[in-house]
């Protein structure tokens, strides 16, 4: 479109994209460097069984995650009953809530202290563990509840949409030939909605994979905890990051198995799509919805939200405290900071792609994105082995001039967490501004061109006028991602440096998360926004 000015877009998107895979690409040399004794002690002992748990924990929360899903996406979208629009929207909450407070709260109210066992031993006059048995919450199924609790929303919204994008004709025409509710389910919509089910069940897959909190409270030892404790416990990068590799294996697989599964199917939705006939429950079936989509949200939101509300009140000299200032400080210096780049960078990338009509053109943007998918462990190990080559070549260079060397000015410093912060949140920034230019009809680029403006006074006068929302909500949502992102903050935070995530998961581990319930209560407002966000255009 703007051939010769194009360029200078073009150039700095290509530098920018390199530069953002540069921590997988230094992660993947280092892991073809020969074995050393920490890598081979791991995989002669205990590595198979990392990875052996990790399919166990991811398995299970999938299994529980559609379980929690699955019906009430279907309730939600097909049927009426009390309270299905407020539903709608408020099993989207547990998104909002970080795993590890969950686990924190749960295991505080089942364990053997706990409310729940005391007071089964009150009423039938227990007196040890040994006079009764009870499910151990600090388990690899414990684990995968709680991590259900709080992913399920994933497939819930996506399958809820897709039922309700339905061609209508199908399943109405299902009911008119005499098939239950159950039937029509079970025969039509749930068929139809296999593609939807598969991208659920693989962003639950990755996210479980990549989680370290719950894994790290519930001693469960997986691929995530074993990268982190062979860095901080071992001291071994390089063992580190072959596990990273296979970490990334791991997520290469699910994207290919998502990819593969979807291949060949179609996903039905023609001009009757959402004209589904609601289903008139009976009273039974009524009350059964209510009571499920409730207790998903009281279990899921509610009542760890109100527990945070109750620790808030009952300590809450002890959790207002000159930390919790300096830490929340520090998360929203350092997260609005990469908020604003992720922005800059964004627009730069998304407005390249628009002036460039061909694939190979396209590239920076799809680099950019892709450390998304990668877990915070796994990008901190490979920022850490970029960012110290970098500070070695610097301190080297500066003593081969007689100069004072600087020290660990990069890997070092808050420079470290808000590399690896921009390179996993790009995604977000790039998605949120590619969706405001896809609104922008090629007409106004056209128009420009025709009175005379280049590239950059088309972008300037045209385009940045009518994105101000797409960039608003761009920076919101990186800005809320990086207040909440703990691995990458635990691995590459400096010395004497905290951020409100780690502040809390500090306390976490301790088993005093009492005192930092302010902090918590925060940490969850801030992740309201985007599920509210979310709930207020899918709903």
């Amino acid at each position: 479109m703007f051939a010769k000015p194009a360029k200078n877009w073009l150039i700095p998107s290509w530098l920018l994209a390199l530069l953002l895979s540069l921590p997988l690409l230094a992660l993947i040399i280092s892991s073809l460097q020969p074995a050393d004794e920490t890598f081979q002690h791991l995989l002669d002992t205990v590595l198979w069984d990392y990875v052996g748990n990790s399919l166990k924990l991811v398995s299970l929360t999938i299994v529980f995650a559609l379980l929690f899903a699955l019906p009430a996406a279907w309730w939600v979208a097909n049927c009426e009953f009390p309270g299905r629009r407020y539903f709608s929207w408020m099993l989207l909450l547990p998104l909002a809530m970080p795993g590890y407070v969950v686990a924190y709260i749960y295991t505080d109210f089942l364990d053997y202290a706990g409310p729940v066992q005391r007071a089964l031993r009150g009423v039938f006059g227990w007196t040890s563990p040994q006079d009764y048995s009870f499910w151990e919450v600090r388990s690899i199924s414990g684990a995968a509840l709680v991590l259900a609790l709080g992913l399920f929303p994933y497939i819930y919204l996506i399958v809820r949409n897709t039922f309700a994008q339905q061609e209508a004709q199908l399943v109405n025409a299902a009911r008119l030939l005499g098939a239950s509710p159950w039937q029509s389910f079970w025969r039509v919509a749930l068929p139809l909605a296999r593609p939807a089910i598969v991208i659920g069940v693989s962003l639950v897959a990755m996210e479980t994979l990549a989680d370290f909190a719950v894994a790290h409270y519930f001693a469960v030892s997986t691929l995530t905890t074993a990268v982190y404790d062979t860095w901080l416990g071992l001291n071994s990068l390089e063992a580190a990051a072959r596990l990273s590799v296979f970490m990334l294996l791991g997520i290469m697989a699910l994207v290919i198995l998502e990819r593969v599964s979807r291949r060949g199917q179609v996903q039905l939705a023609g001009k009757n799509a959402g004209s589904v006939l609601r289903l008139k429950m009976s009273i039974k079936g009524r009350v059964l919805a209510w009571l499920f989509c409730a207790s998903l949200f009281v279990a899921g939101f509610l009542f760890p939200f109100v527990t945070l509300l109750d620790f808030a009140f009952s300590y809450f000299s002890e959790a207002w405290s000159e930390e919790l200032f300096e830490y929340s400080w520090n998360s929203l210096t350092l997260s609005g900071s990469v908020a604003l780049i992720c922005l800059l960078m964004a627009l730069l990338f998304t407005y390249n792609q628009r002036l460039h009509s061909s694939v190979w053109q396209q590239v920076p943007v799809k680099l950019s994105s892709s450390g998304y998918a990668i877990p915070g462990t796994v990008l901190a190990i490979g920022v850490l082995i970029a960012l110290t080559a970098l500070d070695h070549g610097v301190n080297r260079w500066a003593q081969s001039f007689s100069l004072e060397r600087p020290g660990l000015i990069f890997s070092g410093t808050v420079f470290a967490i808000g590399f690896a912060f921009i390179i996993r949140f790009m995604a977000i920034a790039n998605g949120a501004i590619e969706a405001g230019f896809s609104r922008l009809p090629e007409s106004l680029d056209l128009s420009s061109r025709l009175l005379g403006q280049n590239a950059w006074q088309t972008f300037y006068r045209v385009h940045l006028p009518l994105l101000k929302m797409p960039m608003l909500t761009a920076a919101l949502l990186v800005l809320i991602e990086c207040m909440k992102e703990l691995p990458a903050s635990l691995i590459l935070r400096p010395f004497n440096y905290d951020t409100l995530a780690t502040y809390v998961y500090q306390y976490v581990s301790d088993e005093q998360l009492e005192l930092a319930s302010l902090g918590a209560i925060f940490i969850v407002l801030m992740g309201l926004l985007p599920v509210m966000v979310m709930a207020r255009n899918r709903s």
